[in-house]
């Protein structure tokens, strides 16, 4: 039983780390998709994405879900919502990394979980411990000395990073598996993005049929982009503990920020690292504060355990596959990246 657990945890390490990872490297890609505008890659991505997710439900038979978000109007608004939410995050995270940006579309994902506690105390009235504030204040600075270093609030990072928050807040409302939300959020996307390739297509500026197959086939590919690192991050989310995916997901900021100096060659003055500096230490802050809390959690359910008596762990107990009450172990890991 012990080498089945070490398997399943290896198992879902590795697809951990291929899901981040190829979050961390999808600004390879959009390049590729060039002469394609920004707003056509993402069309096609709406559309493939979708035909390939069905494609998967159908396989594995699951569509019970289906029915039952039909006969509830209330999640199909949150549904709309986050597709809503999402095709901005996904369209301006296209329109940076085509335009030059790479680096600072990673800061948005670097302050994305500062983001997602700040809304966590503002909308949802959650209790943040001293670290916690700390970590918060640190990334206001942050983002206050990379204004200074650009000349301008670094709208893509804070675009990316609200919209992101946005999208997990309200698929914790929602409560739906990863490929079923994506499946729910690309249906609702589907017909307006069909719509604009096809008016693209009548003014003769779509560039998916005059630029040869393997244009063709690199903008049919976006679907793949889309749901396997999905798949892969559903492999790794029921095998590993949320602390562990916690630490997984800088991968892919990580991934991008040294793909935008290193290979895009893209300017850091002193002034922008000393923000990314910032906002690294704050993270440092709530990682830390977060694993503190995860192992008090296990040390408190393994005395409970051993009590006397003790079948289940005792009135007021921390239950380590949620969180206490607070934003304690960092941001949920969300499951679908740029």
């Amino acid at each position: 039983m012990a080498e089945k657990s070490k398997g399943e945890r290896r198992t879902g390490l590795l697809n951990g780390f291929a899901a981040y990872g190829m979050w961390g490297l999808v600004p390879l890609f959009w390049p590729l998709l060039k002469p394609a505008g920004a707003m056509e890659i993402l069309a096609h991505r709406m559309v493939w994405s979708l035909a390939l997710v069905i494609l998967a439900l159908l396989v594995m038979r699951r569509w019970a879900w289906a029915g039952q978000l039909l006969r509830q109007p209330g999640k199909l608004g949150l549904v709309t919502v986050a597709a809503a939410v999402i095709t901005v995050n996904w369209g301006v995270y296209i329109w940076a990394v085509n335009s030059g940006h790479v680096v600072e579309a990673s800061l948005g994902y670097f302050i994305n979980p500062l983001v997602t506690i700040a809304m966590g105390v503002l909308l949802l009235k959650e209790r943040l411990r001293a670290v916690q504030w700390a970590a918060v204040a640190v990334g206001f600075a942050a983002v206050l000395v990379l204004t200074i270093g650009y000349g301008r609030p670094p709208w893509i990072s804070l675009c990316l990073a609200f919209s992101f928050a946005t999208y997990g807040l309200v698929k914790k409302k929602i409560g739906l598996g990863g490929m079923e939300s994506l499946a729910a959020e690309t249906a609702v996307q589907f017909v307006p993005a069909l719509a604009y390739l096809l008016w693209l297509s009548a003014r003769g500026e779509a560039t998916f049929a005059s630029h040869g197959a393997g244009h063709a086939a690199l903008l049919a590919a976006t679907g793949v982009v889309t749901a396997l690192p999905l798949v892969c991050f559903g492999a790794a989310a029921i095998r590993v503990p949320l602390s562990t995916l916690g630490l997984l997901q800088y991968l892919a900021p990580v991934f991008q920020f040294l793909l935008g100096i290193l290979y895009f060659h893209e300017a850091m003055p002193p002034e922008r690292w000393a923000g990314f500096a910032l906002v690294w230490l704050a993270l440092a802050l709530l990682t830390g504060d977060a694993l503190r809390t995860a192992h008090a959690a296990a040390r408190a359910l393994r005395s409970a355990a051993v009590a006397p008596g003790a079948g289940l762990p005792p009135a007021g107990t921390v239950n380590p596959s949620r969180k206490p009450d607070g934003v304690t172990a960092g941001p949920d890991p969300v499951d679908v990246r740029p």
